[in-house]
């Protein structure tokens, strides 16, 4: 398959596929600047392109960052238009706003052309959802749930019973679609190692947006708070200001973990170095098995400050589900079956992407 025809494919995928929108559909397609370095100016061409080829009637406005208000002209144009896409990050801003009933909003977190053509852009966005559902299936089952990781993580507990069929947990879908419904941090405790860098989580645009750590850091908790940090001791003093700065800022429960959640999605592949822009990694990375991360710092979905643990193991009552940072859906009758009415899905999971910034 040539570059063109991977780039359409992908771009049906959005579409159809994730969009589900028909022919006639007016549909606004929000861009960043690609000065800022998040977007490339390619992708709302390629969409807006096939778009037109299926019979739909887009509109390209060109947006800033997230710090900044939406425009006046883009605001109406949103509010008017319903079907938005966001090649944005102020889509990440507005994934828990309402939604008008018939209307569809989606945030990507493709980058670029290349992302857009590989396995991360083109693997059917229903075979996704139903990866999704399966794994939240096994996950809100659960009777006993452990983390652990290679730098010393180890968090135990039980999620809270949910009924998988209620409302999604958020409001705009997501392209692709990378992570299950996250786990209430309330029903667990132990302590997670704290490498690399603390991260935002897109819900809130603060400065600095990120906080780098050159010695890890033990966050302890106690059924989904935070009560305490050990390590070296400059290295706590700064998570421990990182962390007062913010809930400062917004007025919000430091020591609050809201939720956790792993990707599943094995064709997310990040081809730049994480240290270029930690924020672009984690808002793009959360989507591969290799990551899993926790919402922390305010009680609420999905909180500001996210911790970003590498080639974790989660183990559904002593089976992993994860492992080494591998999802392995075999391991379980609900996500085997989806490999079995997905075969594209088994291909992936044969040969996951591993680049991940680090």
């Amino acid at each position: 398959m040539s570059d063109g025809d991977r780039l359409s494919r992908a771009a049906r995928n959005l579409l159809h596929h994730c969009g589900e929108f028909t022919p006639g559909s007016e549909i606004l397609i929000l861009h960043e600047d690609p000065a800022l370095g998040w977007y490339d100016d390619a992708l709302p061409i390629k969409t807006a392109l096939e778009a037109e080829r299926l019979g739909l009637r887009p509109k390209c406005v060109m947006v800033g960052p997230p710090s900044e208000p939406l425009d006046p002209t883009a605001a109406e144009l949103s509010e008017r238009y319903g079907n938005v896409i966001y090649f944005a990050r102020i889509g990440d801003q507005d994934r828990f706003a309402a939604v008008q009933p018939g209307k569809t909003k989606v945030m990507c977190y493709i980058r670029n052309e290349e992302m857009l053509a590989s396995a991360f852009g083109t693997t059917d966005h229903r075979a996704m959802q139903a990866l999704k559902k399966a794994v939240d299936r096994v996950l809100l089952n659960a009777r006993q749930i452990e983390i652990t990781c290679p730098l010393g993580s180890r968090v135990f507990g039980v999620p809270p019973r949910v009924d998988p069929s209620q409302p999604a947990d958020v409001s705009i879908r997501r392209f692709p679609l990378g992570v299950p419904q996250p786990l209430d941090g309330q029903g667990f405790s132990g302590q997670v190692a704290l490498a690399r860098y603390l991260t935002p989580t897109g819900s809130q645009a603060y400065e600095p947006a990120f906080l780098k750590m050159d010695e890890t850091v033990f966050a302890h908790l106690e059924a989904g708070r935070i009560v305490s940090f050990s390590g070296h001791d400059e290295t706590v003093d700064l998570v421990e200001k990182h962390y007062a700065h913010v809930s400062r800022l917004f007025d919000i429960d430091p020591a609050a973990v809201h939720s956790w959640h792993a990707g599943i999605h094995a064709g997310c592949s990040y081809s730049w170095s994480a240290g270029d822009d930690p924020d672009r990694w984690s808002n793009t990375v959360f989507n591969s098995p290799r990551i899993l991360h926790f919402h922390t710092c305010g009680a609420y979905a999905p909180g500001e400050i996210c911790w970003m643990l590498l080639d974790h193991t989660v183990r559904i009552d002593e089976t992993a589900l994860w492992e080494d940072g591998r999802l392995l859906p075999e391991r379980f009758a609900e996500t085997q079956s989806c490999l079995e009415q997905w075969p594209e899905l088994q291909t992936l999971f044969e040969k996951p992407s591993m680049r991940i910034g680090l």
